[in-house]
């Protein structure tokens, strides 16, 4: 069965941060973007194998995100 999660990107000093937004344990970096995605579905296909072996419950993807814009005057 196929099923999608959320992923999160995040600019840090050494590149970039992957999460999963439904399944958080689920964090990695790259030193760019193409590298953080592939490894985040590295990750996903690792703990995917990890809980099966333990027989723990998956977390269920499909999560829905949107921004939503607010203006404000200055960033601290």
């Amino acid at each position: 069965m196929l099923q999608n999660y959320t992923a999160k990107y995040t600019k840090i000093d050494s590149g970039y941060m992957g999460q999963l937004i439904e399944w958080p344990e689920v964090v990695t970096e790259g030193k760019d973007i193409e590298e953080c995605r592939q490894m985040l579905r590295d990750a996903l296909n690792e703990m995917v194998l990890a809980y099966q072996q333990q027989k723990m419950e998956i977390p269920i993807g499909n999560c829905l995100i949107e921004q939503v814009p607010v203006e404000v005057e200055s960033v601290c």
